[in-house]
């Protein structure tokens, strides 16, 4: 059953690319309409306690709002995994209009610094990768998903330019530690609930499990921390590449900042585009003991 689901989702794939991007984002567009207009549907659920949780200060009806636009961008970020995946890169690079503050990596780079790229799961992290494995040294790290046949493709379409793909156990680890002693960039996906190896630290005013493996790179590499995005632009028109300097506190021998700086990178980042932020993703599930998780029904 798992094999037929990994070739189902594949043959929708190569139906999505072969869509104009207008046309794969209109489809993705209403699907997520669909579920928009759901609010009891799980993703919806936990959508809105997330955006409830960030955005406090905002009225019902401007979170009511985000939440429902939230889902129409989520379901345009599965429609262009067709495009991201499946079309050559130098196609699905075109659709790249513009770059903001490059300058960051390149002058960490000539510092014979390594650099670790953290990017949130923030617009299309798909055309991130394609670009930055195209102008870089690139390893990056990922969690393997279930379904093998899955695997083996995300494998496979991401190291087309040259990227390193480093699965999230110890021998990824080694592979990121061996880019960054060679001064090179790694990519770490920072907002999602590490298995392992975390602790608690705040993340939009509520505890979050966050990862201890990125501040230990810092403190062993003296790797300089970047953050990077690829906004989706409106009507199809392709998407513009962000980076922005990390907050100053993840470079701090403390852990507990260091780690308080890691989730005020990412929250900067969100709140550029927030819209365009996959709020679906139960981030605060795991929680401290006697704290009951914000999902709980």
């Amino acid at each position: 059953m798992k094999q037929l689901k990994a070739i189902v989702a594949v043959l929708f794939l190569g139906l999505l690319a072969l869509l104009p991007l207008r046309w794969a984002q209109r489809l993705g567009g209403r699907i997520g309409k669909y579920f928009a207009a759901r609010p009891e549907s799980s993703l919806m659920r936990v959508t809105r306690t997330n955006i409830d949780i960030a955005f406090p200060e905002q009225e019902e009806a401007e979170r009511v709002a985000l939440a429902e636009l939230s889902m129409i961008e989520t379901g345009r970020s599965f429609s262009e995994m067709g495009m991201a995946w499946l079309w050559s890169p130098a196609r699905s690079l075109k659709k790249v209009k513009a770059v903001h503050h490059e300058h960051l990596i390149d002058e960490a780079l000539a510092q014979e610094h390594g650099v670790i790229l953290i990017a949130p799961h923030l617009g299309n992290w798909e055309i991130l990768n394609l670009y930055l494995s195209k102008r870089y040294p690139f390893t990056a790290m990922y969690r393997p998903p279930k379904l093998k046949l899955l695997d083996t493709l995300i494998k496979r379409m991401r190291a087309r330019l040259g990227t390193r793909m480093a699965p999230a156990d110890a021998s990824g680890v080694r592979m990121v530690m061996s880019a960054l002693k060679r001064t090179e960039m790694v990519g770490i996906l920072p907002d999602q609930e590490p298995v392992t190896g975390g602790e608690w630290a705040p993340f939009f005013g509520h505890p979050a499990y966050t990862m201890k493996l990125l501040p230990q790179l810092v403190r062993k590499t003296k790797a300089r921390v970047i953050c990077g995005f690829a906004e989706r632009l409106p009507g199809g028109e392709g998407f513009e590449i962000h980076f922005k300097a990390a907050d100053e506190l993840i470079y701090s021998a403390d852990l507990n900042e260091a780690l308080l700086g890691l989730n005020r990178s990412v929250e900067q980042c969100v709140k550029a585009l927030p819209a365009q932020y996959q709020w679906e993703y139960k981030r605060f599930n795991h929680q401290p003991d006697g704290v009951v998780s914000p999902y709980s029904r």
